[in-house]
């Protein structure tokens, strides 16, 4: 398989993922919304050496997957390509902060490794979470709830027709870069010279697509907004979601649960 291939199969699955008929699937999407954005700001509000406050705040992630069933694995080997980025931000930081922070297992820990080990440790969780609302959200869903709560409507549609179109245009190049190897065996890659010529058709053809695209949508309907109002109000299980997760999100930022559990064992 492709790499190309592969990344339609991982959107492909993502979006059956989100269409299950599970319990959390079935929340309102706008409710879901609100907890993923009330514990982004939470993680991200984390002081720079906090680090044992931050890895407390992980435990919201990894209960979420053991609810959804989603196995944490293939999260993170879907998420490959984000997490190494994530994690470069704050790699020098060691090198230009040696004071002494903390001590571990009578190692010291210099403010820069902390502050290294927590920007990392943010970047993870926040990716994590964003992931937990995509695939458990449908695209529609999630484009509702961001509308719902004031979001440019040009903001909302560009990201519904970018997600929702997204691998029609791989499978475009798909078929360009299968055609180029037809017609070049045993050649590794695409030529140089090649890349304009292949560009511009692939260009001129995404243009082509986009002209039929928007003239279904507009037969179906389509005035430039992304209807919500098809979404019932909340139910009595979404509040209890958003009030149970929403409380123990907030326990999680205020009380170091790691701090707490540590103290409670030395003695």
């Amino acid at each position: 398989m492709s790499r190309i291939s592969g990344a339609i199969h991982e959107m492909q699955t993502i979006e059956e993922s989100a269409s299950r008929d599970q319990w959390v699937n079935r929340l309102h999407p706008l409710v879901k919304f609100l907890v993923t954005l009330f514990y982004l700001v939470c993680v991200v509000s984390c002081g720079r050496y906090d680090l044992p406050r931050v890895l407390g705040l992980a435990l919201y992630p990894f209960v979420l997957f053991e609810l959804t069933d989603l196995p944490l694995g293939q999260a993170l080997c879907r998420l490959r390509l984000v997490l190494p980025l994530v994690c470069i931000v704050g790699i020098f930081n060691p090198l230009l902060d040696r004071r002494p922070g903390a001590e571990l297992l009578g190692f010291t820990l210099t403010l820069g490794l902390l502050s290294m080990l927590t920007l990392m440790a943010k970047g993870i969780l926040t990716v994590l979470a964003s992931y937990l609302l995509v695939a458990t959200t449908p695209v529609e869903g999630l484009c509702a709830a961001m509308r719902m709560v004031h979001i440019p409507r040009m903001i909302v549609v560009e990201f519904l027709l970018i997600w929702r179109y997204l691998s029609l245009f791989m499978n475009e190049v798909q078929k360009t870069t299968e055609a180029y190897r037809l017609r070049a065996p045993g050649q590794k890659g695409i030529a140089m010279k090649y890349w304009g010529s292949l560009m511009g058709s692939m260009l001129l053809r995404s243009i082509d697509r986009a002209g039929e695209v928007y003239e279904a949508m507009c037969l179906r309907g389509f005035t430039g907004d992304f209807p919500s109002g098809r979404f019932p109000g909340a139910g009595r299980r979404d509040l209890v979601y958003l009030a149970g997760f929403g409380a123990g999100i907030l326990f999680l930022r205020l009380f170091p649960v790691l701090v707490l559990i540590g103290s409670i064992v030395a003695r």
